[in-house]
């Protein structure tokens, strides 16, 4: 029988509890209902799922939530209820009231005004105001990454199709959401960013992509929350697997997706909640009974079923079922309590959910929240061309020219206030018409609530125009005479876009339009043409023949209001387009040049510190040595290494934009590091750095080659080898061969106490008659400089003087053969050693003491991996005494590793070394 842990209340040792704490649900109405309530009192239901079916306003939300955690608190629960949320903003938000809540822009528009600090504080505040009304759980952020954006529903709820700013801007969300009290929940494991639809009714999305092609890209921003710590849940999409390695119909019913990839391989061990289990495939293929179990059997702590009281009922027998049958133990039930309950701990309390701050707090703090919507969505707003400089209109525009508007018919979003004034008014009569519905010509019968969504945008237009202003809908039906009658009129026309590529009525329409401008200009007439996509981007990005393509990313309230100002010239718009769409704005671009300067100590010493902690903040966890590199890391001070600094700086702010290192010893330029603030990034600041870089080590006297990463200072060894930033295809448009890159790996050991050697590893090395001894000083180093100076590179023998020049913290090991021939080198310091200033994967990140063994030099022979793993655990047995916690091994080379991985070193970071010919770049001048 399963024992409960000693903090566990006993009343979980009755089951019926503790299965009730295993579902999430949620129901129709803006009321408690006798069915919601039954599921509280009774059935224990501990999580509840609201909608913006459920909410009319804050005060209301504030007020239901109240009741529904007085009916759990009066009813013996000992904690109280999640309140879970879908909050994304955009187009998908669950609660909205103009009043008390804000409309901040998608997850796309987010990443588009390309500050992570600024999504961060929407996330922050939106976090703010949802807790104000009891939520403590939100369902975000959403990590998925749109690995074939064009044709994906998901659309601008994702960052976009970059890993890596996925990453940034996810982690950035969820430290926000956090930091205001909520927990946390990454969405749609393991990703809903490259599905392929099949068709019927009954059919699923389906991953199509190998475990080896996932890894790369889709599972990349999952893996870097995760290893945040930060990330309390995990919601796991209901889509099919199928690859050669995987063959799954609902990933949340899937050990392989939940128990082995998301907790084994990625290392989850929060609560991992299932996608609703009311899906009419799941039903009609298993059953909600069955499938309640398998979501459990696969991992899943929480069971969604969102709104069905029958298929409700129905999954809680299912899961007591599944008890009585011994296909799930008491230990497996007691497994995901206790995670569901350490997640309630972290994001409320009974005082906290009986008495939620409501509209008190809201009120104090909606003014400065609007400001902060209005300036994010104006720094959203994206003009990816206007090759015809049409804007802005009331420039290029004569007053008595006319403008027509052509919107398509989408469906209001839910949370927003025409949806409530369409709820409202049903049984109103129709209002006395404005001056822009004069203006505006229909089809018959084509004034329905989808029309609407656009209206005010229009109102808003016509405003700007003084009722000079012609706005219709266009349909499926193509363009129609009344279409043709208003183009004819119109000197200038506005095309609204939503989703294009999956509504591709409107991508024929706009592309007729545009034929007939073009034909009537031809004929001598002005017709400009603007095209306006107000969710995915994607619709026209490529398509050049489009000359203005603006892109708002959500067609909200907020949105339209800032497309109007930027239409009429109230502000410049400074949004890029997210992700590969943003690198491939950079080549429009990239004829602009920033001035370098040399980098001085005294002037760009504090920026270049603030630039690395904002690199450190917007990059993943395994690159948090950022964290640790200073000003002073660069700065080698070493009369044998030459070096040169440069930066790209504001001289009004002193603020640094960008920061280059290089370096140049016996024949060796070095580039090693470039980097650029992560929101002045795509505006060839790089570019300009990496030109006066290049100019100024080809031209030194002797140079032989060009070499990328450099290990002293070992920043960055090369490119990191992930390449979830695009960083190979920059470096290979800036003049670099890559073809024959030198793979190089930092590892460690992360507790020295519970290590031992593996067992006969020593007893090998005394058959083969290896002896070490440890080298201290230079006096008696003539043998290893030899050895280092044929072997290996220029600054890794500078890297070896340095260290023996530190007596009192470093040394050098070698390996000998019995005729005391020398077969291998490395290097050792302690903790403190001043080398560690100069390697930041040296440094302690919770204070505790980290040993270095650095620069491994063994030449490949029979014994070299026998040579390697010996020279290793002489460098861990001099880290463990040095009191060392935990050993980093440093600068191996990529034939060399995996000895080490036997021998219990993780792998940190992989890095490529790159090394050219000067002549690459002889046309820098």
């Amino acid at each position: 029988m399963a024992k409960l842990d000693a903090d566990l209340d006993p009343l979980w040792q009755d089951l019926d509890w503790a299965i009730g704490q295993m579902l999430i649900m949620g129901w129709d109405g803006t009321e408690v209902t006798p069915q919601i309530r039954h599921l509280i009192e009774d059935h224990h239901l501990g999580s509840i799922l609201l909608t913006a079916k459920n909410l009319k306003s804050a005060n209301q939300t504030a007020k239901l939530v109240q009741e529904l955690q007085t009916i759990a608190h009066q009813a013996g629960h000992p904690h109280p209820l999640l309140i879970a949320l879908d909050q994304e903003n955009g187009g998908v938000n669950s609660l909205f009231d103009e009043d008390y809540i804000c409309q901040f822009p998608s997850s796309m528009g987010q990443a588009a005004a390309g500050n992570a600090d600024l999504a961060y504080k929407i996330a922050k505040a939106t976090a703010t105001e949802v807790s104000a009304v009891g939520v403590n759980l939100i369902l975000g952020p959403v990590l998925d990454v749109l690995t074939n954006a064009r044709y994906q529903p998901l659309g601008v709820r994702a960052t976009g199709d970059d890993p890596q700013e996925v990453s940034q801007y996810g982690i950035a969300a969820m430290n926000g959401y956090k930091d205001a009290g909520l927990a946390t929940c990454g969405k749609h494991f393991p990703s809903y960013g490259n599905l392929d639809f099949l068709g019927s009714s009954l059919d699923i999305p389906i991953i199509t992509q190998t475990l080896e092609e996932l890894s790369l890209s889709a599972l990349v921003p999952f893996r870097n929350a995760i290893a945040t710590g930060n990330l309390d849940a995990m919601f796991v999409g209901g889509c099919g697997i199928t690859n050669p390695s995987m063959n799954v119909n609902h990933a949340c019913l899937s050990d392989q997706v939940v128990d082995d990839l998301l907790r084994n391989e990625l290392g989850f061990n929060g609560v991992a909640i299932s996608e609703c289990l009311e899906m009419e495939v799941l039903r009609n293929e298993i059953g909600v009974k069955t499938g309640t179990v398998m979501a459990v059997e696969a991992g899943c702590d929480l069971v969604l079923l969102c709104r069905a009281f029958d298929v409700q009922l129905e999954a809680i027998s299912g899961l007591k079922l599944g008890v009585e049958n011994e296909l799930l133990t008491k230990e497996r039930i007691y497994t995901s309590l206790k995670r569901v309950l350490r997640m309630k701990n972290s994001c409320t309390s009974w005082s906290k959910a009986l008495n939620p701050a409501g509209i008190s707090l809201l009120s104090k703090i909606h003014p400065g929240h609007l400001a902060l919507s209005m300036k994010a969505y104006d720094d959203s707003i994206t003009v990816m061309r206007d090759n015809e400089k049409l804007l802005p209109l009331n420039e290029s525009m004569h007053q008595e020219e006319e403008l027509l508007l052509l919107t398509p018919l989408v469906k209001p979003l839910p949370a927003s206030s025409l949806t409530k004034s369409i709820l409202e008014s049903k049984n109103k009569t129709e209002s006395t018409p404005t001056m822009h519905d004069k203006w505006s010509h229909r089809d018959r019968g084509a004034a329905m609530s989808g029309e609407g969504v656009f209206r005010e945008f229009g109102r808003s237009l016509a405003r700007a125009r003084h009722g000079k202003l012609l706005h219709t809908s266009y349909t499926a039906n193509g363009v129609r005479p009344v279409h043709e009658n208003l183009i004819h009129r119109a000197s200038c026309i506005i095309i609204v876009t939503a989703d294009a590529n999956r509504n591709l009525y409107q991508a024929g329409f706009t592309k007729h339009v545009a034929m007939m401008c073009s034909m009537l200009r031809a004929s001598g007439q002005k017709k400009s043409l603007l095209v306006v996509a107000v969710s995915s981007p994607y619709d026209f990005a490529m398509d050049k023949s489009i000359g203005t393509y603006i892109c708002t990313f959500d067609f909200t309230e907020m949105a339209m209001a800032a497309l109007v100002r930027v239409l009429f010239g109230d502000f410049a718009p400074r949004g890029t387009l997210p992700g590969t769409l943003r690198k491939s704005k950079k080549v429009l671009k990239s004829r602009q040049h920033w001035l370098v300067e040399p980098y001085n100590r005294d002037r760009d010493g504090r920026g270049l510190d603030d630039l690395l902690q904002t690199l450190a903040r917007a990059s993943a966890p395994n690159y948090q040595f950022l964290q640790k590199t200073g000003a002073n890391t660069f700065e080698l001070s070493n009369p044998n290494i030459g070096e040169a600094h440069f930066v790209v700086r504001n001289s009004s702010t002193q603020a640094l934009y960008g920061f280059c290192a290089t370096y140049y010893t016996k024949g060796t330029g070095i580039l090693g590091a470039i980097f650029v603030d992560p929101a002045k990034r795509n505006v060839s600041i790089g570019r300009s750095l990496h030109r006066r870089a290049l100019r100024g080590l080809t031209q030194q006297r002797g140079v032989m080659k060009i070499q990328l990463g450099m290990c002293f200072p070992g920043v960055f060894l090369g490119i990191p080898a992930d390449d979830s930033a695009g960083l190979k295809a920059w470096f290979a448009g800036s003049g670099w061969d890559l073809q024959f890159p030198k793979r190089l790996v930092n590892m460690g050991i992360p507790e020295l106490a519970s290590w031992s050697a593996p067992e006969g590893l020593l007893q090998s090395i005394q058959r083969a008659s290896i002896s070490f001894d440890l080298i201290l000083g230079p006096d008696n180093a003539e043998s290893v400089l030899n050895h280092v100076g044929t072997h290996a590179s220029p600054e890794v023998f500078d890297l070896y003087k340095f260290a023996l020049q530190e007596t009192k913290t470093c040394g050098v090991v070698r390996a000998k053969s019995p005729v005391d021939s020398l077969l291998g080198t490395v290097i050792i310091c302690s903790p403190g050693s001043p080398l560690h200033s100069y390697i930041p994967s040296l440094q302690s990140f919770r204070g505790e003491l980290v040993g270095g063994i650095i620069a491994p030099i063994v030449p490949s022979t029979a014994q070299a991996a026998l040579v390697l793993q010996g020279l290793a655990l002489m460098g861990v047995r001099q880290n463990k005494a040095h009191k060392s916690a935990r050993s980093v091994l440093s600068w191996v080379a990529d034939e060399l590793y995996e000895p080490l991985l036997a021998m219990g070193f993780d792998v940190l970071q992989a890095f490529e070394e790159i090394t050219n010919s000067p002549e690459n770049w002889t046309d820098l001048g």
